[in-house]
């Protein structure tokens, strides 16, 4: 009595489910048949004959008969369903195993990538002043920069390089790319007045290279 299909990657919790509630069926068959055999007070193995050797006349010998084949076959259909239960759930198992370490292989591998492709910061951004232009495109303390408007890792020789893109951009968004925790992030920065000093409200520091 075959539940599922042979392909494994079918296998599902759903299968396994179906399965279990097919395993409770029979089982519950199975009660039902022995309370028949109880009731007729022979169980599976009592005689149907008489100590003369006649069919019994105080039992139905029809319905224990019809009981006892139809438990037997129960118990094969069971033993079978529990073998397949175990088959699916290992399937499940190892699938699930298997997609968890081709994740965490590709996440590495990404991370990999990143760090490979990721050009170097020429700065580091060391203060964010709440409430400034800085603070409210996102810039936090730590992001190292690697591009800030025109400048880029490529062209980079001073901060006099930042400054006179902050100066000629006043009121325009200006695309920041930093290096954050490994990974890229891009935000867009309007150099303007506020209540602080300069137009950004954040301090750069070049990093040697």
């Amino acid at each position: 009595m075959k539940m599922t299909g042979e392909n494994n990657s079918e296998t599902t919790m759903d299968d396994v489910k179906n399965l279990i509630k097919k395993k409770d069926e029979i089982e519950e068959q199975i009660k039902a048949y022995y309370d028949v055999l109880e009731d007729q007070g022979v169980g599976t193995e009592g005689p149907l004959v008489d100590e003369e050797g006649f069919p019994r006349a105080d039992v139905n010998l029809y319905q224990i008969r019809t009981a006892r084949h139809n438990i037997s076959c129960l118990q094969n259909d069971h033993k079978a369903i529990m073998v397949e239960i175990e088959e699916a759930l290992h399937k499940l198992h190892a699938r699930e195993k298997a997609k968890r370490e081709q994740d965490e292989a590709e996440a590495q591998e990404e991370a990999m990538e990143q760090q490979v492709t990721l050009p170097s910061p020429f700065a580091r951004v060391d203060a964010v002043t709440q409430g400034s232009p800085a603070c409210g495109a996102g810039l936090r303390v730590g992001d190292e920069v690697i591009e800030f408007g025109s400048v880029n890792t490529g062209n980079f020789q001073n901060l006099q390089n930042i400054a006179s893109v902050v100066q000629h951009s006043e009121g325009k968004p200006l695309r920041v790319t930093v290096i954050r925790e490994g990974q890229k992030a891009q935000m867009s920065l309007t150099p303007q007045r506020w209540s602080g000093r300069g137009l950004l409200g954040c301090n750069i520091v070049p990093i040697q290279r």
